[in-house]
Protein backbone atom coordinates (compact mmCIF):
# COMPACT_ATOMS: atom_id res chain seq x y z
CA UNK A 1 0.00 0.00 0.00
CA UNK A 2 1.58 3.45 -0.81
CA UNK A 3 0.58 6.80 -0.06
CA UNK A 4 -1.18 7.51 -3.51
CA UNK A 5 -3.58 4.58 -3.11
CA UNK A 6 -4.79 6.43 -0.05
CA UNK A 7 -5.25 9.57 -1.66
CA UNK A 8 -7.09 7.91 -4.63
CA UNK A 9 -9.49 6.26 -2.20
CA UNK A 10 -10.54 9.50 0.02
CA UNK A 11 -10.92 11.63 -3.98
CA UNK A 12 -13.17 9.11 -4.91
CA UNK A 13 -15.29 8.57 -1.53
CA UNK A 14 -15.52 12.49 -1.46
CA UNK A 15 -16.70 12.49 -4.83
CA UNK A 16 -18.64 9.48 -4.71
CA UNK A 17 -17.67 9.01 -8.86
CA UNK A 18 -15.12 7.98 -10.47
CA UNK A 19 -15.15 10.22 -13.42
CA UNK A 20 -15.29 13.17 -11.24
CA UNK A 21 -12.45 11.59 -8.56
CA UNK A 22 -9.94 11.06 -11.69
CA UNK A 23 -11.07 14.71 -13.05
CA UNK A 24 -9.61 15.68 -9.35
CA UNK A 25 -6.38 13.56 -9.75
CA UNK A 26 -5.46 14.44 -13.13
CA UNK A 27 -5.72 10.97 -14.23
CA UNK A 28 -7.65 8.80 -16.22
CA UNK A 29 -10.18 6.72 -15.24
CA UNK A 30 -9.16 3.22 -16.06
CA UNK A 31 -6.18 3.79 -14.27
CA UNK A 32 -7.94 5.03 -10.98
CA UNK A 33 -10.61 2.10 -11.04
CA UNK A 34 -7.72 -0.17 -11.34
CA UNK A 35 -5.91 1.47 -8.33
CA UNK A 36 -8.62 1.01 -5.92
CA UNK A 37 -9.27 -2.43 -7.13
CA UNK A 38 -5.48 -3.36 -5.97
CA UNK A 39 -6.54 -1.89 -3.01
CA UNK A 40 -9.54 -3.73 -1.90
CA UNK A 41 -7.68 -6.67 -2.90
CA UNK A 42 -4.52 -5.71 -0.61
CA UNK A 43 -7.19 -5.13 2.15
CA UNK A 44 -9.35 -8.03 1.85
CA UNK A 45 -12.44 -6.49 2.07
CA UNK A 46 -14.94 -3.70 -0.70
CA UNK A 47 -14.33 -0.01 0.01
CA UNK A 48 -16.96 1.15 -2.19
CA UNK A 49 -20.35 -0.14 -3.85
CA UNK A 50 -21.01 0.39 -7.18
CA UNK A 51 -24.03 1.92 -8.12
CA UNK A 52 -25.28 3.63 -11.59
CA UNK A 53 -24.04 6.68 -10.82
CA UNK A 54 -21.20 6.12 -8.79
CA UNK A 55 -20.21 4.23 -6.19
CA UNK A 56 -20.55 4.44 -2.30
CA UNK A 57 -18.52 3.78 0.57
CA UNK A 58 -19.31 0.00 2.49
CA UNK A 59 -19.66 0.13 6.22
CA UNK A 60 -15.86 -1.38 6.30
CA UNK A 61 -14.81 1.58 3.37
CA UNK A 62 -16.65 4.40 5.69
CA UNK A 63 -14.33 3.10 9.11
CA UNK A 64 -11.43 3.25 6.84
CA UNK A 65 -12.23 6.59 5.56
CA UNK A 66 -12.67 7.93 8.43
CA UNK A 67 -9.24 7.03 9.81
CA UNK A 68 -7.36 7.34 6.77
CA UNK A 69 -8.71 11.40 6.73
CA UNK A 70 -6.95 11.43 10.40
CA UNK A 71 -3.79 9.67 9.06
CA UNK A 72 -3.20 12.36 6.09
CA UNK A 73 -4.23 15.00 8.54
CA UNK A 74 -1.37 13.72 11.02
CA UNK A 75 1.41 13.43 8.14
CA UNK A 76 0.42 16.99 6.82
CA UNK A 77 0.99 18.30 10.11
CA UNK A 78 4.16 16.41 9.91
CA UNK A 79 5.42 17.96 7.06
CA UNK A 80 4.69 21.33 8.33
CA UNK A 81 6.19 20.84 11.27
CA UNK A 82 9.47 19.83 9.70
CA UNK A 83 9.54 22.19 7.76
CA UNK A 84 9.27 24.87 9.93
CA UNK A 85 11.90 23.00 11.56
CA UNK A 86 14.02 23.27 8.66
CA UNK A 87 13.48 26.97 8.47
CA UNK A 88 14.79 27.38 11.82
CA UNK A 89 11.26 28.58 12.87
CA UNK A 90 10.78 26.17 15.57
CA UNK A 91 12.93 23.86 17.79
CA UNK A 92 16.04 24.44 20.48
CA UNK A 93 19.17 26.65 20.78
CA UNK A 94 21.37 26.02 23.64
CA UNK A 95 23.18 29.27 24.18
CA UNK A 96 26.37 29.42 26.25
CA UNK A 97 27.27 32.41 28.14
CA UNK A 98 30.01 33.62 30.15
CA UNK A 99 28.87 35.97 33.47
CA UNK A 100 30.31 39.30 31.62
CA UNK A 101 28.73 38.36 28.77
CA UNK A 102 25.47 38.12 30.22
CA UNK A 103 25.74 41.61 32.13
CA UNK A 104 26.01 43.48 28.91
CA UNK A 105 23.15 45.21 28.36
CA UNK A 106 23.06 43.47 24.36
CA UNK A 107 22.73 40.24 25.66
CA UNK A 108 19.64 40.13 27.61
CA UNK A 109 18.04 42.66 24.70
CA UNK A 110 19.04 40.41 21.89
CA UNK A 111 18.14 37.04 23.23
CA UNK A 112 14.58 38.85 24.40
CA UNK A 113 14.13 40.09 20.75
CA UNK A 114 14.67 36.98 19.60
CA UNK A 115 12.29 35.42 21.99
CA UNK A 116 9.68 37.48 20.40
CA UNK A 117 10.41 36.88 17.44
CA UNK A 118 10.20 33.02 17.36
CA UNK A 119 8.52 32.38 20.69
CA UNK A 120 8.01 28.66 19.30
CA UNK A 121 11.89 27.96 19.59
CA UNK A 122 13.00 27.50 22.92
CA UNK A 123 16.30 28.88 24.40
CA UNK A 124 18.18 27.03 27.01
CA UNK A 125 20.96 29.29 28.38
CA UNK A 126 24.57 27.82 30.12
CA UNK A 127 27.11 30.34 32.49
CA UNK A 128 30.52 28.72 32.31
CA UNK A 129 33.38 30.73 31.72
CA UNK A 130 35.86 31.05 28.37
CA UNK A 131 37.93 27.92 28.18
CA UNK A 132 34.58 25.57 29.01
CA UNK A 133 32.45 27.58 25.94
CA UNK A 134 35.22 26.05 23.86
CA UNK A 135 35.03 23.01 24.65
CA UNK A 136 31.31 23.13 24.46
CA UNK A 137 31.06 24.12 21.43
CA UNK A 138 33.44 22.37 20.00
CA UNK A 139 32.09 18.99 21.03
CA UNK A 140 28.83 20.16 19.89
CA UNK A 141 26.48 20.39 23.55
CA UNK A 142 26.36 24.29 23.13
CA UNK A 143 24.76 25.68 19.57
CA UNK A 144 25.52 29.29 20.33
CA UNK A 145 27.94 31.38 22.90
CA UNK A 146 28.59 34.99 23.73
CA UNK A 147 31.78 35.47 25.11
CA UNK A 148 34.45 38.47 25.87
CA UNK A 149 38.12 37.30 24.47
CA UNK A 150 38.18 33.97 23.70
CA UNK A 151 41.46 32.18 24.76
CA UNK A 152 42.15 30.63 21.23
CA UNK A 153 40.17 30.55 17.89
CA UNK A 154 39.81 27.25 16.43
CA UNK A 155 39.39 26.47 13.25
CA UNK A 156 35.78 25.18 13.47
CA UNK A 157 34.22 27.79 15.09
CA UNK A 158 33.13 31.58 13.62
CA UNK A 159 33.70 34.87 15.95
CA UNK A 160 31.92 37.52 15.20
CA UNK A 161 32.12 40.96 17.36
CA UNK A 162 29.38 42.24 18.94
CA UNK A 163 30.09 45.26 20.53
CA UNK A 164 33.46 46.76 23.06
CA UNK A 165 33.15 48.80 26.09
CA UNK A 166 36.08 49.87 28.38
CA UNK A 167 37.78 48.08 31.42
CA UNK A 168 37.20 49.93 34.65
CA UNK A 169 39.54 49.07 37.98
CA UNK A 170 36.77 48.11 40.95
CA UNK A 171 38.00 49.69 44.28
CA UNK A 172 36.15 48.63 47.78
CA UNK A 173 34.62 52.25 49.11
CA UNK A 174 36.64 54.31 50.75
CA UNK A 175 40.26 53.04 48.89
CA UNK A 176 42.29 56.07 48.33
CA UNK A 177 42.54 56.02 44.77
CA UNK A 178 38.99 57.02 44.22
CA UNK A 179 39.43 60.75 44.85
CA UNK A 180 42.33 60.48 42.12
CA UNK A 181 39.96 59.32 39.05
CA UNK A 182 40.79 58.92 36.39
CA UNK A 183 44.00 56.25 37.56
CA UNK A 184 46.94 56.28 35.94
CA UNK A 185 48.29 53.34 35.39
CA UNK A 186 51.33 53.48 37.60
CA UNK A 187 49.40 54.31 40.60
CA UNK A 188 48.21 50.38 40.40
CA UNK A 189 51.80 48.92 40.90
CA UNK A 190 51.44 48.27 44.57
CA UNK A 191 47.47 47.25 44.50
CA UNK A 192 46.58 43.88 44.77
CA UNK A 193 44.76 42.49 42.18
CA UNK A 194 41.81 40.10 41.85
CA UNK A 195 41.43 38.42 38.65
CA UNK A 196 39.15 35.82 36.86
CA UNK A 197 40.68 32.15 37.36
CA UNK A 198 43.21 31.41 34.16
CA UNK A 199 42.87 29.61 31.70
CA UNK A 200 39.18 30.45 32.34
CA UNK A 201 39.78 33.78 31.10
CA UNK A 202 42.84 35.20 30.19
CA UNK A 203 42.19 36.94 27.13
CA UNK A 204 40.74 39.60 29.23
CA UNK A 205 43.76 40.77 31.24
CA UNK A 206 46.73 40.19 29.02
CA UNK A 207 46.09 44.18 27.37
CA UNK A 208 46.51 45.13 30.67
CA UNK A 209 49.08 42.81 31.97
CA UNK A 210 50.92 44.31 29.07
CA UNK A 211 50.40 47.75 29.84
CA UNK A 212 51.65 47.26 33.29
CA UNK A 213 54.43 44.95 32.06
CA UNK A 214 55.67 48.41 29.24
CA UNK A 215 55.26 50.23 32.23
CA UNK A 216 57.85 48.34 34.50
CA UNK A 217 55.29 46.72 37.10
CA UNK A 218 53.93 43.32 37.20
CA UNK A 219 50.72 42.97 38.89
CA UNK A 220 50.53 41.84 41.95
CA UNK A 221 47.55 39.19 41.35
CA UNK A 222 46.60 37.89 44.95
CA UNK A 223 43.84 35.55 44.03
CA UNK A 224 42.33 34.50 40.92
CA UNK A 225 38.05 33.22 41.09
CA UNK A 226 36.11 31.50 38.86
CA UNK A 227 33.56 34.23 37.51
CA UNK A 228 33.66 38.39 37.70
CA UNK A 229 30.86 38.35 40.20
CA UNK A 230 33.03 36.84 42.60
CA UNK A 231 36.00 39.31 41.54
CA UNK A 232 33.65 42.34 42.61
CA UNK A 233 31.91 40.35 45.58
CA UNK A 234 35.74 40.11 47.08
CA UNK A 235 36.80 44.09 46.07
CA UNK A 236 33.38 45.14 47.88
CA UNK A 237 35.30 42.66 50.80
CA UNK A 238 38.24 44.73 50.89
CA UNK A 239 40.27 41.51 49.57
CA UNK A 240 41.74 43.61 46.66
CA UNK A 241 41.09 45.45 43.40
CA UNK A 242 39.77 43.90 40.14
CA UNK A 243 39.46 44.91 36.60
CA UNK A 244 35.63 43.80 34.38
CA UNK A 245 34.29 45.69 31.54
CA UNK A 246 31.93 48.76 32.07
CA UNK A 247 28.60 47.36 31.83
CA UNK A 248 29.15 45.05 34.83
CA UNK A 249 29.15 49.00 37.08
CA UNK A 250 25.60 47.89 38.02
CA UNK A 251 26.68 45.41 40.34
CA UNK A 252 27.17 46.15 44.09
CA UNK A 253 27.27 50.06 43.68
CA UNK A 254 26.57 50.61 47.34
CA UNK A 255 30.22 48.81 48.01
CA UNK A 256 32.13 49.74 45.27
CA UNK A 257 33.64 52.26 42.70
CA UNK A 258 34.40 51.86 38.97
CA UNK A 259 36.85 53.72 37.56
CA UNK A 260 38.42 54.54 34.40
CA UNK A 261 42.24 54.23 34.01
CA UNK A 262 44.02 57.62 32.86
CA UNK A 263 46.50 58.39 30.41
CA UNK A 264 46.80 56.57 26.59
CA UNK A 265 46.11 53.73 27.61
CA UNK A 266 42.33 52.14 26.38
CA UNK A 267 41.76 48.71 27.34
CA UNK A 268 38.43 47.39 26.26
CA UNK A 269 36.28 44.37 26.43
CA UNK A 270 34.77 43.10 23.36
CA UNK A 271 31.67 40.88 22.93
CA UNK A 272 31.94 37.85 20.44
CA UNK A 273 29.07 35.62 19.00
CA UNK A 274 30.50 32.13 18.49
CA UNK A 275 28.99 29.44 16.36
CA UNK A 276 30.23 26.69 14.00
CA UNK A 277 31.14 26.97 10.99
CA UNK A 278 29.24 23.36 10.01
CA UNK A 279 26.42 24.70 12.15
CA UNK A 280 23.60 21.76 11.65
CA UNK A 281 20.80 23.32 13.80
CA UNK A 282 18.71 25.55 11.63
CA UNK A 283 17.05 26.96 14.74
CA UNK A 284 20.97 28.14 15.86
CA UNK A 285 21.24 29.76 12.79
CA UNK A 286 18.19 31.76 13.28
CA UNK A 287 19.33 32.59 15.81
CA UNK A 288 22.70 34.04 14.86
CA UNK A 289 21.26 35.78 11.73
CA UNK A 290 18.67 37.74 14.03
CA UNK A 291 21.43 38.59 16.68
CA UNK A 292 23.54 39.96 13.91
CA UNK A 293 20.89 41.94 12.30
CA UNK A 294 19.71 43.16 15.93
CA UNK A 295 23.11 44.04 16.47
CA UNK A 296 23.16 46.06 13.14
CA UNK A 297 19.92 47.81 13.61
CA UNK A 298 21.38 49.24 16.55
CA UNK A 299 24.25 50.65 15.50
CA UNK A 300 22.26 52.13 13.47
CA UNK A 301 20.62 54.47 15.78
Amino acid sequence: MELRHLRYFLAVAEEGQLTRAAARLHIQQPPLSLQIQELEQELGFALFVRQPRGVALTIPGEAFAASTRALMLDLEHAVTQARRVAQGQVGTVRVALTSSAAFHPLTPTAIRNFRETYPEIAIEMTEVNAAEIIELMLTERADVAVLRKPIDMPEALRFELLAQEPMLVVLPVGHPLIGTRPISLKRLADQPFIFVRRPGAPGMYADFVRACQAKGFEPRVVEEVPRMVTAINLVAAGGGVSLVPASMQRYHQESVRYCRIAGDQAFYAPLHLVTRIDMKSPAAGRFRETLLEFVRASRQK
